[in-house]
């Protein structure tokens, strides 16, 4: 057992607060990690604060995780000691049903464990993140980090990274295909820069100018505000293979679904609060697609990484020390960030 620094919740009406955690005694097939930086993801706010069901607390979150390995257990195999390696939103699935054996993980028939309060699968305890100094994992669950990708804007590549090249992938994003993306925050920046590198025309669809900038820097030709000009999506009717729909706001579908082009799809990667109502003529006409993505796998995540380093991306980000996570938080609730938070672990 080795007790390490951290940073942590006790309540979802608390602040966070520096404490400590005990971590596990590594396992044959455990890799330890000195964290190096850990990224911030909204879904740690929604998390911490009770809104998504029942927590454990204390609790330190954080699935955005960088660092470097320190030690390594006997039956370690592809990792060593000094290696730059990553771990997102998963630590642990069953390995045996018919997704896991696909290298679909985050789909596991039997039940993932989560990176912070989820239940081990092995002995029961609940799993702590990566808001501390140190945290083991299964070599099974790490990813290989190339050293020519920046450690700090690499840790959200880990979330909001995975959850746009997967979707992105899934639906063929490339040469000759038209993608929008909606919503240009911590989820939408990563979908523009990489659908842009896959080499597809890219539009953002925001509700205003605001980010249009950033956005044509990351890679898109065209940039719709769609609260300065309440009619700008009549005129997208059918302009789009896809759209990466990455906002948590209540939004109309039907809107969005009439800007595919015939067998499009729209993807949904953000939470919206509240059911949507589509009527079955949105999708039948045109034969369109509405889909959700949720991460990916860890062959994927590791395919996202080595395609991110062959290309020079990363995340937008905000570099804080522990004494700022709540303020942070708050901040990002506001949208007040360009575009991630990352914490620097040498503060925790």
């Amino acid at each position: 057992m080795k007790t390490v620094a951290c940073v942590a919740a006790t309540a979802a009406d608390k602040p966070l607060e520096k404490s400590t955690l005990d971590r596990r005694d590594l396992r044959d097939d455990d890799i330890m990690i000195e964290v190096e930086y850990s990224g911030i993801c909204h879904s740690d706010i929604h998390t911490v604060r009770g809104e998504w069901g029942p927590c454990h607390y204390p609790m330190s979150p954080g699935h955005e995780i960088i660092g470097r390995i320190v030690e390594t257990g006997p039956a370690v195999t592809g990792f060593e000691v000094g290696e730059r390696v990553g771990v997102g939103c998963l630590v642990d699935s069953c390995g045996e049903c018919e997704q896991c054996l696909a290298g679909q993980q985050q789909d596991c028939l039997n039940g993932n464990v989560g990176t912070y309060n989820s239940k081990d699968r092995r002995d029961g305890s609940i799993t702590q993140g990566g808001y501390s100094t140190h945290i083991p994992v299964s070599q099974d669950f790490a990813i290989h980090i190339p050293e020519s990708l920046d450690p700090a804007a690499a840790a959200p590549l880990l979330c909001a990274g995975i959850t746009t090249y997967s979707p992105l992938a899934r639906f063929g994003a490339g040469p000759g295909t038209k993608v929008a993306v909606v919503g240009m925050g911590g989820l939408g920046h990563m979908a523009v820069k990489l659908a842009a590198a896959m080499g597809a025309e890219v539009t953002v669809i925001s509700h205003s100018h605001a980010k249009e900038d950033d956005g044509r820097r990351f890679g898109a030709v065209d940039y719709v505000a769609t609260g300065d000009d309440p009619r700008a999506l009549d005129r997208l009717r059918g302009a789009f293979d896809l759209i990466i729909n990455t906002i948590s706001a209540p939004f109309d579908a039907v809107d969005y679904l009439r800007a595919l082009k015939p067998h499009g799809a729209m993807v949904l990667v953000g939470l919206p609060p509240e059911p949507m109502k589509i009527p079955a003529g949105a999708l039948i006409g045109g034969g369109k697609i509405l889909a959700g993505s949720n991460i990916g796998g860890i062959p994927q995540t590791q395919e996202m990484i080595d395609f991110c380093a062959e290309h020079g991306i990363t995340a937008e980000i905000e570099l804080i020390g522990a004494d700022q996570i709540n303020e942070a938080y708050d901040r990002v609730v506001d949208s007040d960030v360009r575009y991630r938070f990352v914490i620097d672990a040498k503060t925790f």
